[in-house]
């Protein structure tokens, strides 16, 4: 396997970032329990290998940030 430097050492295939999101989510309960549809999708995308942790976390906060920006 190619290692994919978006990605820690640990976290490569999308199995393990599975298992590396349900461990943050066990040590952060709030990532789990604060999860609406939106950052669940950003989830997945994270698991699928299209979004690194880091771009989960700006889409979070952009996301919100958007909520809460009147046009």
């Amino acid at each position: 396997m190619i290692h994919n430097p978006k990605f820690g050492p640990a976290a490569q295939t999308p199995a393990q970032r599975a298992w590396v999101l349900e461990q943050m989510q066990r040590m952060i309960p709030k990532l789990k329990t604060k999860a609406n549809a939106y950052t669940q999708q950003l989830y997945q995308r994270y698991i699928a290998g299209e979004l690194s942790w880091n771009e989960v976390c700006q889409a979070r906060t952009a996301g919100g940030l958007r909520k809460w920006t009147v046009s």
